[in-house]
């Protein structure tokens, strides 16, 4: 329970004691000690944990510490290959290092350098805390309904805590959940909490054969997106009849499970709907035989397509105003193509208010920035891996005028559908919301210390320095045959200027640039034991450097040398610090540590992270890339063998437009509040570290979409 309002919202449940005697002694040592890891406690928790005993704030320590340890990566023992990073690194000249790794390489990981830890001073950086407050149930019923209601995909990680919300807590579902991805997650848990259960209770949430599809996905433990396909299970006959009645209880289903035609085949073969009457189950039976038979069924995708074939263009937006998502998405190529463009804006002017609200915000955002001039364009496909797709912008553009029409019709739908919610009162909104970019889809985002939505920029502080990453990882456990899998992950860092022309890198083949005072920990190919310490790796890049000899963007990338993907590792993480003097402190400072993300996508490649040392901001990636066509020896999975696959992708990502949360904040407020500049004026505030922050993602996900 703490650890999920930990994570989310720097809350704790503590109930009040009855200590008359307060142990302040006990409670500065354990802020102490919080405070090594970047924490400290509001003054109403101080109050709290003042009406405790000495045995309830044991417990309580006990309790907080390894959650802490676990947020920021303190949980782990960082073992580096060079115990006196980064200083044994630098000074030591080339031919030393080489002689270490090739010792290394040939025992297989077991031997390291002879080099005895020196004492290090105390670390001289000044950190911010982060400030833990009194939280209560309350706040994670909040969480659960705001999950629930949600108008974008989710992460795994909500999806868990949806989970253990429902199962642990007194909770309700909500009447209406907007997304039909939430809705199947919604209904499978449903199902296997209330065995009674009948179609009748959950048919609300599933309108449509899709919808059935995809709770019969959830079910099967398959990709409820429906971009990949699913092996589906068996179903006890209970089930069987259940999923029917809900397929029977939709609107017309043959034109949609047509969209889905394979796969609608094989769930038949699993529902056996022919065992059943046509009384029962008519409309659901004859829309499988029709799809098994090759019966055609007509669609209105299939009209849209052909009316556009034939340059019909007035009869596809007669079609299109009748689903006014889709004519959202078709208005580029309508525009590019179709004579009459004042029906199309016209045709669109008339819907527009029906179009959803992160919809709406995309068009804008598009048309807004339409006729930029960008070599390439970046598309994340649905699914749960974040694999970055980045294509020639052979976009004809088109006239700034029908642009900017666009852009305002979807101001004003937008500004129109917010006049319907809640009066929102004073509103003080800080322009570091204009770093951060809207969550239309976190499906695929990494458990992470602060959720930050794929393209936000976050600003260095002034008095950093260096940035300081690091990866953490142990072996995987023994195979069928009893032997153990050894993994080897590795650390690297590419440097680009303004161009994205290649300057340099540093990895396990080039431990050090002293030209960019950049350096490497030293490369570990062995993650040990799998119940052990692990082993990691550092790069250290010193920003001014960077910009001092004419490159500005280094990019962060993790590779799996061994080939397993992330999701299969027993272990392996990855963060970065914010470092001031990289001489003082341990090579690890938890309090220093900026974000952490466990490594569990379905790859063998990730870059989390882009460092702009020109600007000073760091553009949160968490992306994947694919080694279609390395063959050798794993000799293609390196920073070496990637560089123009990252390039080309990492410049996409820094120039992709998305709409972010300063404006759509801006447009609740010119619909239901009053700007203050003030926070002490204001009702609501949104701000980096008060109020609603960039990080409450699923407060945006539900209401304010």
């Amino acid at each position: 329970m703490n650890e999920i309002l930990l994570r989310r919202k720097n809350k704790v449940i503590v109930k009040s004691g009855h200590e008359t005697n307060p142990n302040n002694q006990y409670i500065a040592t354990i802020m102490k000690n919080v405070e090594a890891l970047g924490y400290t406690f509001s003054k109403e928790l101080f109050e709290v944990l003042q009406t405790l005993s000495k045995e309830e704030l044991q417990k309580f320590y006990l309790e907080l510490i390894p959650m802490l340890k676990k947020l920021v990566g303190a949980d782990v023992v960082y073992k580096p290959m060079y115990p006196n990073f980064p200083v044994s690194v630098m000074e030591a000249d080339y031919i030393e290092l080489f002689i270490n790794a090739i010792v290394h390489y040939w025992s297989s990981g077991i031997l390291y350098p002879n080099e005895k830890r020196e004492e290090r001073l105390p670390l001289f950086d000044v950190t911010k805390i982060k400030v833990i407050d009194l939280g209560s149930t309350d706040d994670l019923q909040d969480i659960f309904n705001k999950l629930c209601q949600s108008k974008t995909s989710i992460s795994q990680t909500d999806k868990e805590d949806i989970e253990w919300i429902f199962k642990n807590m007194q909770v309700k579902f909500p009447d209406e959940v907007p997304l039909k991805e939430n809705a199947a997650l919604i209904g499978k848990l449903y199902l296997e909490n209330y065995p009674l259960a009948t179609a009748g209770d959950i048919q609300k949430y599933f309108k449509t054969a899709t919808d059935v599809l995809r709770l019969i996905t959830a079910m099967s433990d398959g990709d409820i997106s429906l971009a990949a396909n699913t092996k589906f299970r068996s179903f006890r006959r209970k089930e069987r009849r259940l999923l029917l009645e809900l397929l029977q209880g939709c609107g017309t289903i043959e034109e949609d499970m047509s969209r889905y035609k394979n796969r609608w085949i094989r769930v038949g073969e699993r529902l056996h709907p022919s065992e059943y009457s046509e009384a029962q189950f008519g409309k659901v039976i004859t829309a499988f035989h029709k799809l098994r038979n090759g019966i055609k069924i007509e669609t209105f995708a299939g009209k849209v397509v052909k009316a556009i074939e034939t340059e019909d263009y007035k009869s596809a937006l007669i079609l299109l105003k009748k689903r006014p998502g889709e004519l959202a998405r078709k208005l580029d190529y309508l525009l590019r193509n179709a004579n009459d463009k004042n029906l199309v804006i016209n045709t669109f002017k008339d819907v527009a208010t029906e179009v959803s609200t992160p919809v709406l915000l995309q068009v804008k955002e598009h048309f807004a920035h339409r006729n930029e001039k960008l070599e390439s364009r970046v598309f994340f496909p649905k699914g749960n891996l974040a694999k970055c797709h980045c294509i020639e912008n052979t976009l004809s553009p088109i006239d700034e005028k029908y642009c900017n029409a666009i852009v305002k019709i979807c101001e004003d739908s937008l500004i129109e559908n917010y006049k319907s919610k809640n009066f929102l009162g004073n509103v003080y909104l800080s322009e570091e919301f204009k770093r951060y970019i809207v969550p239309f889809s976190q499906r695929s985002a990494g458990k992470a210390l602060k959720t930050i939505v794929r393209g936000s920029k976050l600003p260095i502080d002034a008095n950093t320095t260096a940035m300081r990453a690091f990866i953490w990882w142990t072996n995987m456990d023994k195979d069928k045959n009893g032997y153990s899998k050894t993994v080897d992950i590795d650390l690297s860092a590419a440097i680009f200027d303004e161009n994205w022309n290649y300057m340099e890198h540093v990895s396990y083949t080039n431990l050090k640039s002293a030209r960019y005072k950049a350096c490497h920990s030293g490369d570990i190919v062995n993650g040990g034991p799998v119940s052990g310490d692990g082993v990691s790796e550092f790069v250290d890049i010193d920003i001014d450097s960077v910009v001092e000899y004419g490159a500005r963007y280094v990019v962060y990338q993790v590779y799996s040398y061994t080939g397993q993907k992330f999701s299969d590792m027993s272990h392996s993480m990855f963060g970065w610090m914010s470092r001031r003097n990289v001489k003082s402190g341990e090579i690890y400072e938890p309090k220093t540590v900026e974000q952490k993300m466990d490594l569990t996508s379905q790859s063998t490649v990730c870059i989390p992270v882009i460092f702009d040392c020109v600007k000073r901001e760091v553009i949160w990636c968490d992306m994947h890339l694919s080694l279609n066509g390395c063959h050798s020896n794993y000799g293609g999975n390196n920073v070496e063998s990637n560089l123009f696959g990252v390039a080309a992708t990492c410049y996409s990502m820094v120039n992709m437009s998305k709409p972010n949360l300063y404006d759509l904040i801006e447009l609740h407020i010119k619909a239901r509040g009053l700007r203050v500049e003030n926070k002490e004026d204001a009702d609501v505030v949104f701000d980096i570290d008060a109020g609603i922050t960039p990080f409450d993602t699923e407060v945006f996900m539900g209401e304010y979409l």
